[in-house]
């Protein structure tokens, strides 16, 4: 298995401003505010967090391959 990584470069769909993040390693992260237009990101239908919709790689639980947060719904 590879290293985990554990930092993801957020875009945001509505402005296009990137953001790297230190991604949490035990818990789902549903809401990240973008810091240039101040849109509220959530995750889009069928993911499990932001870092798995915008994000340049997905959350350390999905990369684990454990899955993510199975009970959420967004």
């Amino acid at each position: 298995m590879s290293a985990v990584i554990l930092e993801s470069v957020l875009t945001c769909p509505r402005c296009g401003h990137t953001q790297q993040e230190a991604m949490p390693t035990d818990a789902c992260q549903f809401y990240y505010e973008c810091r240039v237009c101040h849109s509220l990101l959530r995750p889009k239908p069928g993911d499990c967090c932001v870092y798995c919709s915008f994000g340049s790689v997905p959350c350390p639980p999905i990369q684990q391959q454990r899955g993510c947060c199975t009970g959420h719904k967004a």
